[in-house]
């Protein structure tokens, strides 16, 4: 199929693009650089710097194109950001984001995948999170990737919009062409490498969280993993597929969380690192930041049954590993 992937030149969409062209589908990228790279995308496939929220151009796109499927990875995605700036977060996330739905309703594309997060949850009742659980997010980052998957159920209900929305906690690694570059830096693995090459101090906020070695547990997956549950997600989505739609017509929004079902507290991913990077890594401990629960595993149960799903890389040290790979390759990021 032909694929629209939103934020194609970012970190998680380029990896999916790859993922796309591996599984032989024809993947097309819009992205508007703030935050992507041109050269993460491979120079056969096409390439259009613009945004999703421009919906004339966007129909026009999605028509000249022959667009049958959208993969949508770009949103703002900073959560301190969000907090400071709620109104940019509404605006691309939440109206960029139904002009996305309104230019695909123009054209006649019927099918979706929605990169979403699982800061939909919020501080959660309990760990591991099923997908039944109440939606609190803290944040406006979280709560405008709520209200978008919000949308997608009522553009399903009364549209036949076919949707699979993914949520997930902490991507991280790199496939061997693309990987993880961020300005500023808010993930803690390339936040850890960044310190083991000496470009950025680290610091560990808080040591003194109710877990075995006082610091917050977060369930991570490889980005290559999450880029392959994007392809089956957009398979799923197919006319006719009951997963997305029950065969007496209409469609229900498919929601699945993705994460490898157990957790890694910061100075387990640090210490890591360390046998990855053969040396240890200054660091420094700091205060807790407002808000970080002490734990936050996801259940991806649904996405194993209903998908077919299973990470395959969930190994700390194999994702840490290709990430620092990458960076050993290009020293410079994307520069050259």
């Amino acid at each position: 199929m032909r694929v629209l992937v939103t934020g194609g030149a970012g970190y998680i969409g380029s990896i999916s693009v790859e993922a796309l062209l591996a599984a032989g589908h024809e993947p097309v990228v819009l992205d508007d650089l703030s935050t992507g790279h041109r050269t993460s995308v491979p120079p056969d496939v096409p390439f259009h710097r613009g945004t999703y929220g421009d919906q004339i151009a966007m129909a026009h796109l999605l028509e000249a194109q022959r667009i049958e499927a959208i993969l949508h990875c770009a949103a703002r995605s900073l959560v301190g950001e969000s907090v400071r700036e709620p109104s940019r977060y509404y605006r691309e996330n939440v109206v960029g984001g139904v002009a996305l739905l309104e230019a695909a309703r123009e054209a006649g594309v019927g099918r979706i995948v929605f990169s979403s997060t699982a800061a939909v949850y919020g501080i959660p009742d309990e760990t591991p999170i099923p997908e039944e659980a109440p939606l609190r997010p803290i944040n406006p980052y979280g709560e405008t990737k709520r209200t978008f998957e919000s949308a997608l159920a009522w553009y399903g209900s009364a549209y036949g919009l076919r949707s699979v929305s993914l949520r997930y906690f902490n991507a991280a690694g790199a496939s061997d062409r693309n990987g993880e570059i961020h300005d500023p830096e808010t993930h803690l693995i390339p936040a850890i490498l960044a310190a083991a090459e000496g470009r950025a101090p680290l610091t560990v906020f808080g040591d003194d969280f109710d877990t075995p070695d006082g610091t917050p547990i977060r369930d991570y997956i490889h980005v290559e993993d999450l880029a392959g549950a994007h392809v089956l997600a957009l398979e799923a989505t197919a006319p006719g597929d009951v997963r997305t739609g029950p065969p007496a017509g209409g469609s229900v929004p498919l929601v699945c969380n993705l994460g490898n079902g157990r957790g890694a507290s910061v100075k387990e991913v640090l210490h890591a690192a360390e046998t990855v990077v053969g040396r240890p890594i200054p660091h420094v401990v700091g205060p807790r930041r407002e808000g970080d629960p002490p734990i936050l595993v996801a259940a991806a149960d649904r996405a194993s049954a209903v998908l077919g799903w299973r990470p395959e890389l969930g190994d700390l040290e194999t994702m840490i590993g290709s990430a620092w790979a990458w960076r050993r390759r290009n020293p410079d990021g994307y520069a050259a």
